[in-house]
């Protein structure tokens, strides 16, 4: 019996426009509170921004894993974060800045995700389409606490080249190229994986008993904690290859449909 589903938000969960069919949400979250079944999403999104997308009431009762599945919240609090060391992403954000003075560097830490002053409109309302507290500095390098995440965002789209420049920091934190335009980098061994199990021990929920749904190559981790996977038609090979079976396009909203239907058998 399915007790948690997790989903992956952007390519998957959400549709180009970077929203999700609402009347179709609230059908879906009839049968979960009736089915008894937990939802959470885990993504590369701040948690904050994802209470804004889905909007005080909706967003209530989710459990939220956040800024690339490093933190945890629940009804407004966070009940587990994992944090990279300020030294050490200071040193990363110094490699980067020395590789290319190009990328949109977004540091994230407890308080916002922090970006230069310097970066253009654009690439701020790339930004802030994933975060909902934002800080602008003149240089990273004023930034006193850890860090939840250093996210890259490379309008080049040079993200797997750059990933294998990082190389003398793979024994020290993980770095994962989700796609050509994005880098994530958190603390070591951090990942939506070791996430969701987290969850699945706060929860007292097992592998059998969790559904996840992924599309990019930092949910194959996500493809590993549940039984019952599912990668998105246009996911990457690797993502599809890791899950146990393939669902149309998040512009189909394949995510929700498959739930309901499997959810409807449970009922059942």
């Amino acid at each position: 019996m399915i007790k948690l589903i997790l989903s992956d938000m952007d390519g998957t969960f959400l549709n180009r426009e970077g929203d999700f069919n609402r009347p179709l949400f609230k059908e879906l979250k009839q049968l979960l509170k009736e089915t008894g079944v937990v939802f959470a999403p885990c993504t590369g999104k701040q948690c904050e921004r994802i209470e804004e997308l889905f909007g005080p009431e909706d967003a209530k009762d989710l459990w939220i894993l956040g800024d690339s599945a490093t933190r945890i919240k629940h009804n407004g609090e966070y009940v587990y974060q994992s944090l990279l060391p300020n030294e050490l992403g200071l040193r990363i954000i110094k490699k980067l800045e020395e590789i290319s003075k190009e990328y949109t560097i977004i540091a994230c830490t407890p308080t916002a995700a922090i970006v230069k002053k310097s970066i253009s409109d654009d690439e701020l309302k790339i930004v802030k389409g994933s975060y909902a507290k934002v800080i602008q500095v003149d240089d990273l390098n004023e930034i006193k606490e850890d860090f939840v995440k250093i996210t890259i965002y490379d309008k080049k789209l040079q993200c797997f080249k750059t990933r294998e420049k990082l190389a003398e920091f793979f024994d020290s934190a993980y770095i994962v190229a989700s796609e050509a335009a994005w880098i994530d980098i958190s603390n070591l061994n951090v990942h939506k994986g070791t996430t969701v199990e987290k969850l699945q021990e706060m929860l007292a929920i097992d592998f059998e008993e969790t559904m996840v749904f992924g599309d990019g190559l930092n949910d194959v981790e996500l493809m590993e904690r549940g039984a019952f996977s599912f990668a998105m038609r246009d996911g990457f090979e690797e993502t599809k290859e890791a899950a146990n079976y393939i669902i149309r396009t998040n512009e189909d909203d394949s995510v929700m449909k498959t739930i309901i239907q499997i959810l409807s058998l449970q009922k059942k």
